[in-house]
């Protein structure tokens, strides 16, 4: 639990093209969050800068970083690997600075289980359907019908993990989405008791199974 003065983690995933990462730019850019850029060994879009997206590093200088016990949390994600720099993160909650994740559920099972001292919150964030999803896959610079079919068939196993989140949350539209993580995060700090419909999401988890 926070001290105070310290800040807060919170932690947004999703099944690839879900829309975590525009919302957690969003999230950055009109409140008090910080973002933990990732490690990763995978090669930048081409709209990606190293240090503002990702620092882009070699598996070899990825695996050093694992050896010396500097990742707060790391995942093998589509054959690349991620991780958050534990340092980088503590020193920003220990100032006061709130830390907004972009990471997929291995990484926040590794946070969760750490017991750390500062209040997590975590949501995972599903698309309105599968054929959106395919949609924006399809779209974001993946011109490589094979990766686009990765993707999909890595959604099924994605979505069994939303029951170990606090909130789960559906991206059928941004601001509408980003509206209700930023008044459940305000809620969840204030240790209120929120509205959130746990059926409702159960019956769009369904339906994406289909």
């Amino acid at each position: 639990m926070s001290l105070g003065k310290d800040g807060i983690i919170v932690v947004l995933s999703s099944p690839s093209g879900a829309g975590k990462t525009t919302l957690v730019k969003k999230i950055a850019q009109e409140n008090n969050f910080k973002i933990s850029i990732s490690y990763t060994t995978r090669k930048p879009r081409t709209n990606e800068a190293n240090g503002k997206d990702y620092f882009f590093i070699s598996e070899e200088e990825f695996k050093k970083l694992i050896d010396n016990n500097e990742f707060l949390e790391y995942a093998k994600v589509f054959e690349n690997y991620y991780g958050s720099s534990k340092n980088q993160v503590f020193e920003k909650l220990n100032k006061g600075e709130n830390v907004i994740f972009d990471i997929d559920w291995q990484g926040t099972e590794q946070i969760k289980k750490q017991e750390l001292k500062y209040k997590i919150i975590t949501f995972f964030i599903l698309p309105p359907s599968k054929s959106e999803l395919f949609n924006r896959l399809k779209n974001r610079d993946m011109k490589d019908k094979n990766i686009v079919e990765e993707r999909m068939n890595q959604f099924n196993e994605d979505i069994t993990h939303w029951e170990n989140y606090d909130f789960v949350v559906i991206n059928d539209n941004l601001e509408k989405c980003y509206d209700e993580i930023i008044g459940l995060i305000n809620i969840k700090k204030k240790n209120s008791i929120s509205n959130y419909d746990k059926n409702k999401i159960l019956n769009h988890i369904n339906k994406l199974k289909i």
